[in-house]
């Protein structure tokens, strides 16, 4: 009895208003999260350091509107400084069977030495990323820096503006990037330009929780939920 009572609970919550009848505003409450990746794909950006060398670094806070992709960097980042320097870069794009893969990547920073605000949380200084992840490189064909051979989906780009944020007190930078040539692994091709959405399955950063496109498959070592 008591579980029919919760799911009838559950609907006459749930439940859509009736038209013409104002929503029920109790349902919510006024928050300030700490964070707000409220889900968007993974991105593992690969650029070249000064002295030739990769970095690849993970990241959340990308979208693209035609061949423009807008990140969003920390400033002070090695991949901040690649970017401004050598003006080029690769967006890999994971799929959620990598979430292992790149959660090695999340505590590593191409910083050395690493800065104080990392220190604090916890960041170390590796010098081969694709190495310390299990991961292969792979050459581009219009850019330098590599690709992430075991990404479905691989995004050449150049950049072609750096904004700061407007905010000086968030030390971010939001780049624009327009992607030069795409790879995509054949399984999740469909036709001649385009990708089957059933095939490609993304890993989504879900408030410092990894997804793929159903249940969850594990979480970030930032995470504190």
């Amino acid at each position: 009895m008591e579980l029919v009572d919760r799911n009838e609970a559950f609907r006459e919550e749930t439940r859509e208003p009736e038209h013409g009848r104002a929503p029920d505003a109790s349902r919510h409450r006024v928050i300030t999260p700490k964070i707000l990746y409220f889900g968007t794909p993974v991105v593992l950006i690969s650029t070249c350091n000064e002295d030739g060398s990769v970095n690849l670094a993970p990241m959340s806070s990308a979208w693209a509107l035609g061949d423009t992709v807008v990140l969003g960097l920390g400033a002070e980042g090695k991949t901040a400084e690649n970017l401004a320097r050598s003006g080029e870069c690769v967006l890999n794009l994971p799929s959620d069977s990598m979430w292992r893969a790149v959660e090695k990547l999340a505590p590593l920073t191409g910083k050395n030495p690493v800065p104080e605000y990392k220190l604090a949380s916890a960041f170390r200084y590796e010098r081969d990323k694709f190495g310390a992840a299990g991961l292969t490189p792979l050459a581009s064909e219009c850019v330098a820096p590599p690709r992430v051979a075991e990404c479905p989906l691989q995004l050449e780009a150049q950049v072609s503006a750096i904004h700061p944020f407007s905010d000086a007190e968030a030390g971010a930078l939001i780049v624009e990037t327009q992607v030069v040539r795409v790879h995509a692994r054949m399984e999740i091709i469909q036709g001649e330009r385009h990708i089957r959405p059933g095939a490609w399955r993304p890993l989504i950063y879900n408030f410092r929780h990894y997804f793929g496109l159903g249940s969850e498959l594990g979480k970030t070592f930032r995470s504190e939920t």
